[in-house]
């Protein structure tokens, strides 16, 4: 029988917009991270990976605290570069990469090599913890492609229906055919911790 492990992947929450990767969540982020815990606090999480973006790791804070839980960084959890610089118009920056896995903005990475060194980390961890329960905290963009390996019918589409936060939990099996995609979080959970 295959061993079952739950992978709980957070997309971080609302975060203070600036071209800096580590920027940090914004009130509402510290109000959603808050809500995160609450999320995911009771259903037993014994490991915590985070990208090592501030505003990935932040959201995951409040639930490291409430286990006593430490939080792993993992570098190649953080967010898929889109490009080098700031981009026109984001959303279709961002669909041109999902209709050309192979396509890169100028100084940005493919969707392809995000979706890999992701799918790596992801597998690596269902190794390393299996049969347990951990959380994954992340980006939009890294979780849509992560959970595309598993899931070819996660699409441009789907990535723009990622709240923030979101949570997904992916549970794995010893094989990669083995897994079920589930959202947990409630958007009635996030609007109560809205202003």
């Amino acid at each position: 029988m295959s061993v079952r492990t739950e992978v709980y992947l957070v997309r971080h929450g609302h975060a203070v917009w600036t071209l800096d990767e580590m920027r940090p969540l914004s009130a509402q982020g510290h109000r959603d991270a808050h809500a995160v815990a609450d999320c995911l606090g009771g259903l037993g999480p014994q490991a915590i990976y985070s990208s090592p973006y501030s505003r990935a790791r932040q959201t995951i804070e409040p639930l490291a605290t409430r286990l006593s839980l430490p939080i792993h960084e993992v570098w190649d959890l953080r967010e898929r570069q889109l490009s080098s610089g700031a981009v026109a118009n984001f959303h279709e920056a961002v669909q041109a990469t999902w209709g050309d896995f192979g396509f890169a903005h100028p100084g940005g990475e493919t969707n392809r090599e995000a979706q890999r060194r992701s799918a790596a980390v992801c597998r690596e961890l269902v190794t390393r913890e299996a049969g347990r329960r951990l959380v994954v905290s992340t980006h939009g963009s890294l979780l849509a492609l992560l959970l595309n390996a598993f899931d070819a019918k996660v699409s441009f589409e789907f990535w723009t229906r990622i709240s923030v936060p979101d949570v997904y939990v992916l549970a794995m099996g010893s094989r990669d055919d083995e897994f079920t995609i589930r959202r947990i979080w409630q958007p009635a959970v996030q609007a109560s911790y809205r202003n």
